[in-house]
């Protein structure tokens, strides 16, 4: 038929894009306007095939093979269908698997259909070459793309290039009216934008049986900032100065004073057992610590099996409060509109919570709880965010600024929706 398809190595468009417009091929280094991409990519193809455009297949890597935000645009837009392989870590570096792969079984597929007459691949990857040669077997003209490399040089495999039918370069003009270098430090980066909701988290003072815990936990008499703070004094230092004064051994409490779980994995011990532990022998007693909820910034007993709190075991969640309607909505708000962020992922799902709510008392339940979310809603919370690959890989640790920054969208928009409720009527 007389329609063109193109097939895009989306690891080598930006890895290359990168390269040219930061000097390193990470796409870290860009920000991508993805539809404007995919808009100049259709132009140039039937500009150049002169054939009406079918579809554009672009393929990339993702941990797991989750869809990340841009995949979720990308594949709700108009003639885009997105193909993922795996996207894997060794020595500390990522790598794509299964992505050159499928790249050849779409291309000898669409050949050997005849779904098309014009195949426009970007890539560099020699190993298209066998698929390449096919498609030309069954008729199919085969335009090949390349990114203006930043050395001058070819950034392609010379077989590929010699065996191409037509062959095009995306210059620098043309690659800069979708993706911009990303500035990083220097006097010309602007600073970034303060978060005051973070900050007010972060700085949460802490109870007098934590800072006690935490004394106990690190095996020492208090000093003069942990007996200041157990007469009662509130702690508000920034979070920077609270990391450096975790132990890197992992052997003191962490995050400036505040005991981990395993720091209080030690404290239902005789001191007799706890020096034991230190020195390597083992230890049959049973912990009797108390340990706290992801999102507390106080010390919360769990009472019972569920371990809820009478005050906040009567919230509904997110998931009871929607119906299917509503999920179906949300899901398409997800893909299209939602970018991320992890502020802004926190104030949706707030704003979903609060809006379905029945009862407007348990939006002021809720609010007395600041800076702690529920156990139950913050574990949905979290796993809301996972959707949009804020954790982004099953073996890796959740950002713990992330993490704050989601929270802290949250309880902005709880704030927002709490003072709406207490403002005096107009009239």
């Amino acid at each position: 038929m007389d329609r063109c398809v193109v097939l895009v190595d989306a690891g080598y468009l930006l890895g290359a894009a990168a390269s040219l417009l930061a000097g390193e091929p990470a796409r870290s280094r860009i920000t991508v306007d993805h539809a404007a991409l995919i808009q100049g990519l259709r132009q140039r193809a039937e500009a150049d095939t002169e054939r009406p455009l079918l579809r554009i297949y672009w393929f990339d890597g993702a941990p797991d093979r989750v869809p990340q935000p841009e995949h979720r645009r990308l594949r709700v837009m108009p003639r885009v269908t997105v193909r993922l392989g795996a996207l894997t870590r060794s020595d500390g570096r990522w790598a794509q698997k299964g992505v050159d792969a499928a790249m050849h079984a779409e291309l000898t597929e669409l050949a050997r259909n005849r779904a098309c007459s014009d195949i426009v691949l970007v890539t560099g990857d020699g190993d298209l070459l066998p698929g390449l040669m096919s498609a030309k077997e069954h008729g199919v003209a085969v335009h090949l793309w390349a990114v203006q490399a930043a050395d001058g040089d070819y950034n392609q495999s010379e077989d590929l290039v010699a065996e191409a039918d037509e062959r095009r370069v995306l210059d620098r003009t043309w690659i800069t009216r979708a993706v911009r270098a990303k500035e990083l430090g220097g006097a010309c980066a602007p600073p970034p934008a303060p978060r005051p909701e973070i900050a007010a988290i972060l700085s949460a003072p802490l109870p007098e049986t934590a800072v006690a815990a935490a004394a106990a936990a690190a095996g020492s008499g208090p000093d003069t900032e942990t007996r200041s703070a157990a007469d009662g004094a509130t702690r508000t230092a920034p979070a920077g100065d609270r990391a450096a004064s975790s132990g890197e051994n992992g052997s003191g409490p962490s995050r400036g004073g505040v005991p981990t779980p395993k720091d209080l994995a030690v404290l239902g011990r005789p001191p007799a057992e706890r020096n034991a532990d230190r020195n390597g022998s083992p230890s049959a007693v049973t912990p009797a610590a108390t340990l706290r909820w992801s999102s507390d910034k106080g010390w919360i007993e769990r009472g019972g099996p569920l371990g809820e709190p009478e005050a906040t075991a009567g919230l509904p969640t997110l998931a009871q409060l929607t119906s299917a309607e509503q999920r179906w909505a949300d899901r398409e708000e997800d893909i299209t509109a939602v970018s991320g962020d992890p502020f802004e992922v926190g104030q949706v799902f707030a704003r979903r919570w609060t809006d379905r709510l029945c009862d407007p008392a348990h939006l002021q339940q809720l609010s007395t709880e600041y800076p702690r979310i529920p156990h139950r809603i913050d574990g949905e919370l979290l796993r809301y965010a996972a959707r949009f690959g804020l954790l982004a890989h099953k073996d890796d640790q959740i950002d713990e600024h992330d993490r704050y920054a989601i929270r802290a969208g949250f309880w902005r928009e709880v704030d927002l929706r709490t003072a709406a409720e207490h403002a005096p009527a107009d009239g």
